[in-house]
């Protein structure tokens, strides 16, 4: 019979799986000899059982009652004890963080007859009461599905009843009175009596907790987040320790390092005369976790040493929740913290400095997302005036939006395209659609470590918290300024994420600092940290990585800040984005060409242009490969809309004229070229092979770019890459027409050009027939974009406004398979590719040119697969950098330096 239950003496970190991230952490400090309250864990494995057949797992609960029964010889009492009573918790714990976004029950065990007794042995009523009172409320709301509102508002009824600010002023008589208006509301509600039995308050909140897997707000932060959804949680039972005993106990959360910037030092939040769901709620602002070194010096120092045991023995930042109870330090939680793109790359840094990781691991604690956000920009402060309010910078960054008072109208505004910063006095986990869909958080309370800053953190959201000037009215859709400011709903904010200050009206963006260092290598005074770090994880990604990093790059400056960048070379030069602009009306003339020698003319007028730009794109990359894809959009593209050219026309007869001969010949042209599916027609190779003189022109222009940089004294390194081959047959006749151009620009010129001649696999018949087209490639690269559309039989500018969303919510997808590759349909072409490619030319270059170049997990899978080299927009060249070491780090394609 399979095993579901394990004390917290039994397990350890190795065990997350299994054990969850809680309950595996709880192991390991109690490994440590840390002073953890006893207890339990019931596995994930027991969770994923109760959700396969809708009923507890054979077995399971006598394991329970026999666990317990060693937590209560351990504590001398029994569960519920009337007189003296063992009161547990009951929190859930899966194998990644998912903070708030599942269950938790305090105080299981209370009734009315051991409240009494809790009371007494005590020795404070109303310690007693407020924790019966917080019971019925989470197990009300958790098991027996009332809805939090109800309670929520008999709370603040009766805080206004007393004309107290807070629950803290609620005596033993308030709190007596509250848990009977709780108990009557379950009873309403759900036609049940709140149970008195501890054994049944202890079952129900084990299932409970396990339902709790499936419920829609963890649901939507796994797909946020792209956690499995058959992982299930495991389930901790632990006894309880009191930090609402009086001033003398209190709960809090630290961190082994600042999450936001990644300074070293004690960071967190503690408060005094409080259970841990009080600080994380943030219903009640805390007060910095220093000030418990002047509470209890005591406590204060032993968290000290504990929180130095847990980042060595981690070797990483520790998130660390504790419960002081009437002096005694209790530590209820252990993981490794949170924490901001910024604090990531510092942290790493700083552990390398101090011996506790090697440069392998510091690499492999980043990540190529983190790296992007850094990249964006900032406010302007010079230019931003004053600020709104002040609060603190629980996570860094610029953000702009219309200020929304609840999640759902945040939801709304975001889905119709309007960016909104979600403003709440303190969130909770029912506000994690409102939060990912606004670009920022705010909040008038709370601290570092409340709800709202641990979940923007994670997602990478700009938030503020605890901002305490501003009175925040729900209900009235508006907050007031403490100069009687009032800011109405839908009202534009700026949020400063890194300063902690919240403006009026849009602020203004300047570059990063990491983005300034990325241009030009210079350090913002100020960033030193996070700029040093980024330098460091790019230093060891160069050094480590296998793949080659090169940018979609067009235009000269494009290439230079490509270069910049890092790129070792253009992947992808698109020909057809040279011909917009003025020069769109030579290529009009090329379509409405009656004639072989007018089209000549038409094609000779684009040629030097052609060729300048090459000059010059070469002159930016000189040393470097530039692939040049020869024209691949539709022609009809470079021709003005149909319905623009008809009423045109239309008019000028409307009103007797005769109408412009050249808007006749264009509609005529627009008319004949019409397609009813551009994406798959007259394009590419198809383009080459049916308009006469359209590849020669091309060739001849980059093969006199390339004697001209020659002659110049420059390494020009071209590669001409022909788009849309579905045939060998394509690719050999455009290739003859290549090497024949080629041949003669060396003739005159006098310069021999050596330049490979490619093909995009950008249809599955290439990718399957790759053997055949290998014949004639010297080069593949793949183009993922269009392989992605005819894999999938997508038209991706119709698909994703239409039913991308439906599908993603319903976990059809992961994520778009446009922004991260689709392995298993699209990978397996490209695995084929590669394979067959190779089998028939050994050592073919391969790469990829398309936007998954630059995805982080798609640059994973390229690695993998044995690509050559990815290309991607220069901005994306710093993250794809790093991914392709990280990428060599996981397949271990480097020893460990350790």
């Amino acid at each position: 019979m399979a095993r579901y239950v394990y004390d917290f003496t039994e397990g350890g970190r190795d065990m997350a799986g299994l054990l969850g991230g809680k309950g595996a952490n709880l192991a390991e400090m109690t490994r440590l000899g840390l002073p953890v309250p006893p207890g339990f864990t019931i596995t994930t494995e027991a969770c994923r059982a109760f959700l396969d057949s809708g009923g507890e797992p054979p077995g399971m609960w006598e394991e329970v009652s026999s666990h317990l029964s060693a937590v209560e010889a351990a504590a001398g009492r029994l569960l519920g004890q009337p007189d003296d009573p063992l009161l547990l918790s009951v929190r859930s714990g899966a194998r990644f963080s998912m903070p708030g976004m599942m269950e938790t029950i305090l105080d299981i065990g209370l009734n009315d007859e051991s409240v009494l007794g809790l009371a007494k042995v005590s020795g404070s009523e109303r310690f007693a009461w407020d924790s019966y009172r917080r019971l019925v409320q989470m197990f009300g709301t958790t098991v027996m599905g009332v809805d939090a509102s109800h309670f929520e508002r008999a709370i603040a009824l009766l805080k206004d009843v007393r004309a107290v600010p807070d629950d803290v002023h609620l005596d033993a008589g308030d709190l007596a009175q509250l848990v009977e208006t709780y108990k009557n509301l379950i009873h309403l509600e759900t036609g049940e009596y709140f149970p008195q039995s501890p054994a049944e308050q202890l079952r129900r909140a084990v299932l409970a907790v396990f339902q709790s897997w499936n419920g829609e707000r963890a649901r939507l932060y796994r797909r946020r987040e792209h956690i499995p959804d058959d992982l299930g949680t495991a389930v901790n039972v632990q006894r309880m320790v009191f930090g609402n005993l009086g001033p003398d106990s209190g709960s809090g959360v630290a961190f082994t390092r600042d999450p936001a910037t990644g300074r070293p030092g004690l960071y967190g939040d503690y408060l005094a005369n409080a259970q841990g769901e009080d600080v994380v709620a943030g219903i009640r602002n805390t007060v910095p976790l220093d000030e418990l070194g002047r509470l209890n010096p005591d406590a204060f120092a032993r968290l000290r040493a504990h929180m130095e045991t847990l980042e060595r023995h981690y070797r990483d930042l520790c998130d660390i929740e504790f419960t002081v109870e009437r002096g005694t330090l209790w530590m209820l939680q252990t993981r490794v913290g949170k924490r901001t793109a910024e604090a990531a790359f510092a942290i790493a840094a700083a552990l390398a400095d101090e011996g506790l990781i090697t440069p392998d691991d510091g690499l492999a604690r980043v990540n190529g997302e983190s790296l992007a956000r850094l990249m964006f920009p900032r406010f302007d402060v010079s230019a931003s005036g004053d600020p709104l309010a002040h609060g603190i910078p629980a996570s860094p960054g610029a953000a702009v939006g219309a200020a929304v008072f609840d999640s759902a109208e945040a939801v709304r505004r975001a889905a119709a395209g309007e960016k909104v910063v979600l403003v709440r006095q303190e969130t909770t986990p029912d506000d994690l659609p409102g939060m990912i869909a606004a670009q920022a958080v705010l909040t008038s309370r709370g601290g570092k470590t409340s709800h709202a800053a641990v979940v923007a953190r994670g997602m990478g959201k700009v938030c503020v918290c605890g901002a305490e000037e501003l009175s925040v009215d729900l209900g009235g859709r508006r907050f007031t300024t403490p100069d009687g400011t009032v800011v109405e709903e839908g009202t534009v904010l700026s949020v400063d994420g890194t300063a902690g200050a919240v403006y009026a009206g849009p602020v203004a963006l300047v570059d990063s600092a990491v983005m300034r260092f990325l241009e030009d290598g210079r350090a913002d005074e100020g960033a030193a940290g996070v700029v040093d770090g980024v330098a460091r994880a790019l230093r060891r990604a160069d050094a480590v990585r296998r793949l080659e990093v090169r940018a979609n790059a067009d235009t000269p400056e494009d290439a230079a800040r490509a270069r910049r960048f890092g790129a070792q070379g253009i992947g992808l030069c698109r020909t057809e984005h040279m011909f917009l602009g003025d020069r769109r009306k030579l290529v009009e003339e090329m379509i409405l060409a009656r004639t072989d020698a007018e089209r000549d003319r038409a094609l000779a007028a684009l040629m030097p242009l052609q060729r300048e730009d090459f000059t010059r794109i070469l002159e930016a990359m000189d040393g470097l490969p530039v692939t040049i894809r020869l024209l691949d959009p539709p022609l009809h593209e470079f021709l003005p809309d149909h319905t623009e050219l008809a009423v045109r026309i239309a008019s000028a007869e409307a009103r007797g004229d005769l109408p412009d001969a050249h808007d006749v010949a264009l509609l005529t042209a627009v008319n004949r070229m019409h397609e009813e599916n551009p994406m798959l027609g007259l394009r590419g190779v198809r383009l080459g092979l049916v308009v006469p003189g359209l590849v020669a022109m091309q060739v001849r222009a980059i093969g006199e770019a390339v004697a001209r940089r020659v002659l110049a004294g420059g390494d020009p390194r071209a590669e001409i890459m022909v788009p849309l081959v579905g045939d060998v047959r394509e690719l050999r006749i455009v290739r003859e027409e290549v090497q024949r151009v080629l041949g003669e620009v060396s003739e005159t010129s006098g310069v021999a050009l050596a330049c490979p001649v490619g093909t995009m696999i950008e249809l599955p018949r290439a990718a399957l027939t790759a053997g055949r087209i290998a014949e004639e490639a010297e080069f593949f690269s793949f183009g993922t974009n269009d392989l992605t559309q005819t894999t999938w039989g997508f038209s991706r500018d119709d698909v994703e406004a239409e039913f991308f969303s439906a599908y993603l919510d319903k976990g059809v997808f992961p994520s778009s398979p446009f922004e991260t590759l689709d392995r298993e349909g699209v990978g397996r072409l490209v695995g084929i590719a590669v394979a067959e490619g190779r089998a028939t030319r050994p050592g073919l270059k391969i790469g990829v040119c398309g936007e998954h170049g630059g995805d982080p997990d798609s640059v994973h899978f390229f690695h993998a697969a044995g690509l050559d080299y990815v290309s991607c927009s220069p901005f994306r060249v710093p993250v794809a950098r790093l991914e392709a070491g990280r990428a060599a780090l996981e397949t271990a394609d480097v020893s460990d330096s350790r």
